[in-house]
């Protein structure tokens, strides 16, 4: 039984010093929210308005997980109402509230 010719080429073992890992970099400053930029023009309108909501969804959810609620079931309509009230985004629809608990659902 003929053996392949890249079996009989013997693999050269590199002998390098492995690099030391970097100490991670503490962040000290504030985050600022990056600068806004127009959406793109021509898209039919109902895109527009599931864009917005899944921002809106999406601050929320961050806004929850932040102040303790890490669990869906514990986000009620009411919950998430209240924390659009505290943050300063209008209050959320019914919608809106699903699609919060939704994030939080499949970001585990």
């Amino acid at each position: 039984m003929p053996v392949p010719a890249a079996a009989l080429t013997s693999k050269r073992v590199s002998k390098t010093v492995p690099k030391p890992v970097p100490k991670p970099v503490l962040i000290d400053l504030p985050y600022v929210p990056l600068e806004k930029k127009a959406l793109p023009a021509g898209r039919p309108r109902e895109w527009y308005v599931n864009h917005n909501r899944r921002l809106k969804a999406m601050r929320l959810a961050i806004a929850l997980l932040d102040s303790g609620v890490y669990l869906p079931n514990q986000a009620k309509n009411s919950t998430i109402r209240r924390m659009a009230e505290d943050v300063g985004i209008h209050p959320p629809s019914d919608i809106t509230c699903h699609m919060v608990r939704a994030l939080m659902r499949y970001s585990r």
